[in-house]
């Protein structure tokens, strides 16, 4: 039944997921600039509209880039969808808020309780490093997918602007696919800036 219950909600949000060829420069929650030097497909969640753009190249399964532009204090990563079904023993998903003023090491613990949703993640370094053209943190982490037991490898980017949340992350199977399109997701976060 439980089993059941999730092909069914991932049919019904499939159903409602549109996928777009995107390049050039694209405009992230009206404050944030990238440019894309190749194409990338973005897909647009309704669960998440506002909260921030995903982008794929081989398909959301085997990677995705997401950019968070100007999440204010109270706000989380992700939206609250209402749940309809909830197996028996299910935990509840974490909601990570964001609040002005983290630390570092904060900031990646949002990120890292987001990821947390999905498997097992393990922060592996952390370091400064400029972000959309501010003092910020990147880091890199390991998800052990629950749903595939698939390894994936990520690398993120985070940093506060005026009290707002600027932000990106990217994660691939670690073997073949994370190698090979870490390139482009660092050429688009090379390429972040703040509007006004």
């Amino acid at each position: 039944m439980r089993r059941l219950a999730a092909v069914l909600l991932a049919l019904v949000l499939a159903a409602c997921t549109t996928i777009a060829k995107v390049d050039g420069e694209q405009i992230v929650g009206g404050k944030l600039a990238v440019t894309l030097p190749h194409a990338w497909n973005k897909v647009t969640d309704p669960w998440e509209r506002g909260r921030y753009d995903m982008w794929t190249q081989e398909g959301i399964p085997l990677d995705h880039l997401r950019l968070w532009a100007g999440l204010r204090p109270g706000e989380s990563l992700v939206a609250r969808p209402t749940v309809l079904f909830r197996a028996p023993g299910e935990k509840d998903p974490r909601y990570p808020t964001f609040t002005a003023g983290l630390r570092p090491h904060r900031l990646v613990n949002l990120f890292e309780q987001l990821y947390a949703n999905e498997g097992v993640v393990q922060v592996t370094r952390m370091e400064p490093a400029p972000f959309a053209g501010q003092a910020g943190v990147r880091f890199e982490f390991t998800l052990a997918r629950r749903a595939d037991d698939l390894v994936l490898q990520g690398v993120g980017w985070a940093a506060e602007h005026r009290g707002e949340l600027y932000a990106a992350t990217f994660a691939a199977p670690k073997l073949a696919f994370f190698p090979r399109l870490l390139p482009m997701a660092e050429a688009v976060v090379r390429s972040a800036r703040i509007r006004g």
